[in-house]
C-alpha cells in the first residue's frame, strides 16, 4: 500500500530541498540544488531556463524518473524519494502523463496501436475504441492505420498528446513539446495541449525555453544554474 505524507495533501507535487549532484572527474557537478516548489491540483506551471540550467533534471524528478540526492518529491501524497523503483512505476502509471520533444512513439506500432499501449499496460478492456477517440480529437481519424515513419512531426506529436492524455492523468509532463518542429505546427500543437488540457483539469507543468509559451502558463519559475531564482 502506497503511504500518504500529510502535510502535501493540498498540493498535487510537493519539493522540499530538492537537488541532483553527479560526481565527475573534476569533483561533484551540482545539477541542482534546493529547488522547494509547491504544485495545486489543475494548475498550470512553466520551467523556463537556458540550456543545462537543470530544467529536464528536475522533471525527470517530479516523474520519478530519477532519484535525487538530497530532499524529497512528494506526487499526490506519495513521498517518490521513500519509494524503490517499482513503486514509482506505479504512480507514474497511475497519476502521470508525458509529452516528449523527441515524441517517443514505438516505430513498429500504428498511431492507434501506440495510443493503446498505456491502456493496455493498465488491463483496460475496449482500448482501441478509446484510442480511436482520442485520435479523432486531435485531427487523425485519417491516420489510425499509419506508423510513425508515415507521419509528419506535427502528427507524431498529435499521437504523443492523444497518448498521454488517453489514461486520464492527473498530472500531464511536457518536456519542450514543439523544440522539433516548425513555428506554425508548434502553434497549433501547443494551442491543441492548453485545450486539451482545459477540457481534462489536469496539472500542467511544462519545461520550455520559450517566454512567449511560458506566459501561457497561470505560473512561471525560472532555474539558473540548478537554481530557482
Amino acid at each position: 500500500m502506497l503511504t500518504q505524507t500529510k502535510h502535501t495533501l493540498s498540493d498535487i507535487i510537493y519539493t522540499k530541498n530538492l537537488g541532483k549532484t553527479v560526481p565527475t572527474g573534476d569533483g561533484d557537478l551540482h545539477i541542482l540544488s534546493s529547488v522547494d516548489l509547491q504544485i495545486k491540483p489543475g494548475e498550470s506551471l512553466a520551467i523556463i531556463g537556458e540550456s543545462g540550467s537543470g530544467k529536464s533534471t528536475l522533471l525527470g524528478l517530479l516523474a520519478g524518473l530519477d532519484t535525487p540526492t538530497q530532499g524529497n518529491v512528494v506526487v499526490d501524497g506519495h513521498d517518490l524519494t521513500a519509494m524503490n523503483e517499482d513503486g514509482r512505476a506505479a504512480i507514474r502509471n497511475e497519476l502521470i502523463g508525458f509529452v516528449f520533444q523527441s515524441f517517443q512513439l514505438l516505430p513498429g506500432l500504428t498511431a492507434v496501436e501506440n495510443v493503446m499501449l498505456p491502456l493496455e499496460l493498465r488491463g483496460i478492456k475496449n482500448s482501441q475504441a478509446q484510442a480511436e477517440h482520442l485520435l479523432e480529437r486531435v485531427g487523425l481519424k485519417h491516420r489510425f492505420s499509419h506508423t510513425p515513419r508515415q507521419l509528419s512531426g506535427g502528427e507524431q506529436q498529435r499521437v504523443a498528446l492523444a497518448r498521454a492524455f488517453v489514461t486520464g492523468p492527473a498530472i500531464l509532463l511536457a518536456d519542450e513539446p514543439t523544440g522539433n518542429l516548425d513555428r506554425k505546427t508548434g502553434e497549433q500543437i501547443i494551442d491543441l495541449l492548453f485545450e486539451m488540457n482545459r477540457e481534462n483539469a489536469t496539472t500542467l507543468i511544462l519545461v520550455t525555453h520559450d517566454q512567449g509559451l511560458a506566459t501561457r502558463c497561470q505560473r512561471t519559475i525560472r532555474l539558473e544554474s540548478g537554481c530557482m531564482v
